[in-house]
Order: C-alpha cells, then structure tokens, then sequence
C-alpha cells in the first residue's frame, strides 16, 4: 500500500466512531471514492455490509452503529422511538433487550430505509414506522443516547409513550401502554403540553390522557388541555369496550382504573 493510501486510511478512521457504519457519500467527502474503498477491502481495512456502506474489519456492529449513520452521516430524519425508546431510558425495564428482539424506528412518510440497512442481518427486527404524527418536523421532544464512541438521536420519554399509543391496538396492546403509563411518574408537563398541541392523532391524544388520568399523576393537574384540540365525535379503540365520558374513546372495560 502506498503511503497516500496509509495516511488517508489513517485520517479516515480517526473520524470514523468505532463500531458504526461508514456510507460511501460521507466516505467521499474525507476523499476516499469507490474506488479507493476497494482497495481498501482487499488490503482488509474495512469490509462491505451493502451497496455503498462499510464497516471497520473486525468489528461487530449493530443495528445503533448503523443508525448512526443514518442520522449523522445521510441525515435522515428516523430516530429510536415508541418502546423501543423507553427501554434504552430505563423505562419499560420488563421489556427484553439484546437479540431476536423487535426495535421501533419512527421517521416520516417521505424517508425511506436505505436499502444495505434494511437487508443488513443486525440479529434484531427493524420495525420502521412512517407517520406525520408530530405537525413539527424539527428534533421537538428528541434526545440523544449515549453509545460509548458514538450518540444516537431517540425520543424522549414524554414523546415515546405517545409514539407508542400510536401503534395501540394494531402494534401494541392497551394493556401493555397502561402498565407502562403506569411507570411515567416524572414526565414534565411542559413538554407534554407542547406535545400534545403539536400532535396530529385525535386518539393518541385522548388515550394519553385518559391513562394519565387514571394514574392521577401530579403532572397532570399542570396541564392546560384549553390549548389542546381533541376533536370532535367519538372514538372506538376497541368494541364492547366502555366509553369514558371526557375523552370520548372507547377502551376495554375492565382497564378503566
């Protein structure tokens, strides 16, 4: 190897976080090409995980590292969110981490997986969910995890657990989002209050309340539901459930409190 491709090889990876992925575009901009990364594979530098997307040889990623450059490198807009995100927070403790499990990506209509993430084996299910549920399009009620070489963006508590009655009852079970409810004792009613005045889903804003409700959390009492707009009719979560007369939304009758 030349001493060109030593020391470009030496400056990219001082750049690069371990354990993540690296994508050819941002590979590109430290002035490693396609062709450069070739020779880079066969001299064993790095290895190929899908079209125009490497990892360091050697090393074991997983799926966050691939996140990673989904976030920071192509800057896509898809953050760890729902359970998914309260797990990694320390909430939903009961809820299995590691591998064969299934994780929750949220992003918008408009933004697709890459397709070496996608067909990538991260020995997780990737379970990405696409929705305007949140009229800002901004990093609102998003935070950042620490990795150890490397930050992931996720939802904050306040933000997941209404990603999470999105899904409810398709994905996830009413049951299952009250037990967690249950266990949100400190959310801050300011950023509840802006989270519920930018969402978009009648349900996920009436189901959030009829669980915080129900846990008669102080938080509750700081909330001005004035500014909030619940629509209008009623809701059917589930059928022969009960109706609870302030938000109008049909649940299961042995879960009312």
């Amino acid at each position: 190897m030349s001493f060109y491709k030593g020391s470009k090889i030496n400056q990219i990876l001082k750049k690069w976080p371990h354990s993540t992925v690296a994508v050819l575009s941002w590979l590109e901009k430290q002035g490693a090409y396609q062709q450069l990364m070739r020779e880079y594979e066969k001299t064993s530098w790095v290895r190929r995980v899908g079209r125009g997307a490497y990892v360091r040889e050697g090393e074991q990623v997983e799926w966050t590292g691939g996140l990673y450059a989904l976030q920071e490198q192509l800057g896509l807009p898809i953050h760890i969110g729902g359970k998914t995100a309260l797990s990694f927070q320390g909430y939903a403790h009961f809820f299995p981490m590691g591998k064969n499990i299934t994780v929750t990506l949220f992003g918008f209509p408009n933004v697709k997986l890459p397709l070496w993430f996608k067909e990538y084996r991260w020995e997780v299910k990737i379970r990405y969910t696409t929705t305007n549920l949140f009229m800002s399009r901004d990093k609102h009620g998003l935070t950042q995890k620490d990795m150890g070489s490397y930050d992931v963006r996720l939802s904050t508590p306040e933000r997941a657990v209404m990603e999470m009655l999105y899904e409810v009852p398709q994905r996830e079970s009413y049951e299952e989002a009250k037990l967690i409810m249950e266990g949100l004792t400190t959310l801050r009613p300011r950023l509840v209050q802006a989270l519920l005045e930018d969402c978009m889903s009648v349900k996920v804003k009436r189901l959030f309340m009829v669980l915080a409700e129900t846990c008669k959390y102080a938080w509750v009492k700081k909330l001005d539901l004035s500014q909030v707009a619940f629509g209008k009719g009623k809701r059917m979560l589930v059928k022969g459930g009960r109706l609870n007369p302030t938000y109008h939304i049909t649940v299961p009758k042995n879960q009312m409190g």
